[in-house]
This record gives C-alpha cells, structure tokens and sequence, in this order.
C-alpha cells in the first residue's frame, strides 16, 4: 500500500505551503504528493491525471480538505465513487473525519461518507443558486437605477460627423477614419448607423 497526497492552488488561493505543511506532518514522501495550480471546476487537471493513473487498489489518497478536491461536487462524488468503489482505493480527507474511508469499512461507514459527500453537494448547489439570484437582483436594480453594466461605453469623438462626411464622400480612408476615432470596424458601423438613425430623427 502506498500513501499518496493531492493538493490544488488557484491564483486567487496562495496556501500550498500550509497544505503541504499539514501533509509533511503524515511524512508523506514529496515525490508522492501531486499539485495543480488551477481552478477546482472540474477534473480536467494534468498533475491529478497523473496521480489516477498512479493509484493501484489499497492505497491511500491523503487531500487536506474537499474543496482542495474539487468545488464542483457533483463531480465529487462521482470521483468518490470512482476511486472508492471501482478503483479499490482509500481516501482520507484530513479536515473531516467522516471522509475517512479506512476508519470503517462496514457498510454503515460507506453509508456516512456518501450521505457526507451528498450533503456538501446540496449545500454547495444551494450556495451557487443562492449567488446566481442574488447576482440576478443585483443586475436588475442596477438597470433601474440606470446603472451601466459591462464594459464602459466608448463615445464616438466630438469631430464624427466630420470625419463620417469625409469618408461619405471618398476623402477618407476606412483605415485612417477608424485610426482617428480609436474605433474598431464593428465599433465604428455600429457607432454610423446609430448616428444615422439620430440624423433621421432629427
């Protein structure tokens, strides 16, 4: 049996030194102890691909917490199951000893882990559709306010009308026009036919 770790960073989460601290502690050897540097959506990570592949039935995969896992946990579980059930291999969450799979292997034990593991999945879904309607309530009071949202508006410059009127009559080039109202083409036609459609107004 071989002990192996798993710990995962984002840019916006600097704490690998404190989660290999925690796993130096089970004298864990470094070259058993596998690390990405990426968002935790998915499992699409080459150093945790790495460790699957190195995971044989009766070993044990040490992660300092679930999240460090995943935050999708939905896609927990279904690497719970895979690694557990079909896999044959032990998983020991340090920061939660109910996500202990070597602690009872009787079917009580199996029980508490996977109704653990569906409770968090609950709790995280329940949290992000929680952030979505608050997102959506956010949005929408904003818009009444008149509150802009997205990227700034880019104002056409105080000469466009000049400068669309030289380019009306074959005076200026598409390039150079663009250039002087620091418009991209899709920008600028937008920009035209929003400046025609006031013309006609007015």
């Amino acid at each position: 049996m071989n002990t192996y770790a798993y710990i995962r960073v984002s840019s916006a989460d600097q704490n690998e030194a404190r989660q290999l601290h925690a796993l130096r502690q089970l004298q864990i050897p470094p070259a058993q102890i596998y690390s990405d540097r990426q968002s935790g959506k998915d499992f699409d990570r080459p150093q945790y691909k790495k460790l699957v592949k190195k995971l044989l039935p009766g070993d044990l995969l040490v992660v300092p917490s679930i999240d460090r896992l995943g935050r999708n946990y939905e896609e927990i579980q279904s690497q719970w199951r895979t690694l557990t059930k079909e896999m044959g291999v032990d998983i020991c969450v340090l920061d939660m000893d109910t996500l202990d799979t070597r602690r009872e292997k009787s079917l009580t034990g199996t029980l508490i882990a996977d109704l653990t593991l569906q409770l968090l999945s609950f709790v995280a879904q329940n949290e992000r559709e929680s952030i979505r309607k608050r997102q959506a309530e956010g949005i929408a009071a904003a818009r009444l306010r008149g509150v802009h949202l997205g990227r700034p508006i880019q104002k056409p410059p105080e000469d466009f009308a000049d400068l669309v009127k030289l380019w009306e009559r074959g005076m200026l080039p598409l390039p150079e026009l663009l250039s002087r109202t620091g418009q991209k083409e899709a920008t600028f036609y937008r920009r035209l036919s929003e400046y025609r459609a006031e013309k006609e107004e007015h």
